[in-house]
């Protein structure tokens, strides 16, 4: 029954897109005033570019191309299929900070206004936060390290300092890795606490977290 589908009723073996179809595929009647431009992990981790018409919303008529791969002069050989008249027609594109997709969308949809898509900003401003978040635990774990080989020397058992809420230096860092990528308002009671502690303690992870939570407001 999938043989037959697929040698007769589906169409396949008319179809003008299959010699190319693995590496890319391009729909220009599709296309429209506001497109998006993005890459995407397919089977096996592949990466893929898709060119899609923000207004068709994922339904039918929305994907104007894929291509494989993401060099801009791949993605750029594939677009200019379409005729520039069309290309032309498009006012916006929305995109993340890549410089090779920026570069294809330039050349391709030279009349378009490039807008960096939210989405990428507030993830790196989050990816940013955590960073800082993991630095200073490695700093205590350092500091904790060091402290147990000198109690050590001394011939004394290390005994780490605890603050208010239970945790030790090294483990409250840890232990607000997700409360850091909450709103405030959805902290519980003990969360709170340690949220605290940990702004008193590293105040310029307090200035990140405000900063990340100021631009996902915006966003």
């Amino acid at each position: 029954m999938l043989r037959h589908y697929k040698k007769h009723s589906s169409g396949y073996s008319e179809w003008d897109q299959k010699e190319h179809a693995e590496d890319y595929l391009l729909f220009p009647e599709n296309i429209g005033k506001n497109l998006g431009i993005d890459e995407l992990a397919l089977s096996r981790g592949e990466l893929y570019t898709f060119i899609t018409n923000k207004d068709g919303h994922g339904k039918k008529g929305t994907l104007v191309a894929s291509i494989r791969g993401t060099l801009s002069k791949n993605i750029i050989s594939v677009l200019e299929k379409i005729s520039l008249f069309k290309r032309c027609g498009v006012e916006e594109i929305t995109l993340d900070m890549a410089a090779n997709m920026e570069a294809a969308a330039r050349r391709i949809f030279p009349c378009a206004n490039l807008v960096t898509d939210r989405f990428h900003v507030v993830k790196l401003a989050i990816d940013a936060l955590q960073h800082i978040r993991v630095k200073y635990r490695w700093e205590e774990l350092d500091k904790e390290n060091q402290a147990i080989d000198l109690s050590r020397n001394k011939g004394v058992r290390h005994k780490a300092e605890r603050l208010i809420n239970g945790d030790t230096a090294k483990q409250l860092p840890a232990r607000c890795r997700y409360i850091i990528a909450k709103k405030p308002n959805e902290w519980t009671n003990s969360q709170k606490l340690r949220a605290t502690l940990l702004f008193d303690r590293y105040p310029i992870i307090e200035k990140a977290y405000k900063h990340s939570r100021t631009r996902l407001h915006r966003s």
